[in-house]
């Protein structure tokens, strides 16, 4: 069991997706991104399997949800900063995201 207080260390908040490229290199079909999350944090990396559900174009300026304190993790010559959330569908990986448009870098809490 994880308690309340194990969820509230991670800090996950919303970024605006501005960049987006076809990871030629990864293993499983994916994209490389670039997430900004405000001034105060600027713009993050990820890699992310959701070509399945999204084309690169409909990904800009989508607001998504992402972890920001895990450590960064080396995808073959990537290096993934955040983790983009998302749910696991029969139909791919479908990102998380606010209803509303919110600032960058508010904090799921």
């Amino acid at each position: 069991m994880v308690d309340f207080e194990d969820f509230m260390k991670l800090d996950i908040r919303v970024g605006e997706i501005t960049e987006v490229e076809f990871f030629k290199k990864a293993r499983k079909p994916a994209y490389k991104l670039w997430v900004d999350f405000g001034d105060e944090i600027g713009i993050k990396k990820s890699s992310a399997q959701i070509t399945e559900c999204y084309n690169k174009e409909e990904l800009i300026g989508k607001q998504v949800l992402a972890v920001l304190n895990f450590s960064p993790r080396q995808v073959v010559d990537f290096m993934s900063e955040v983790l983009v959330l998302g749910i696991y569908t029969t139909q791919g990986v479908v990102l998380i995201q606010p209803e509303q448009p919110v600032k960058k870098g508010d904090k799921l809490g």
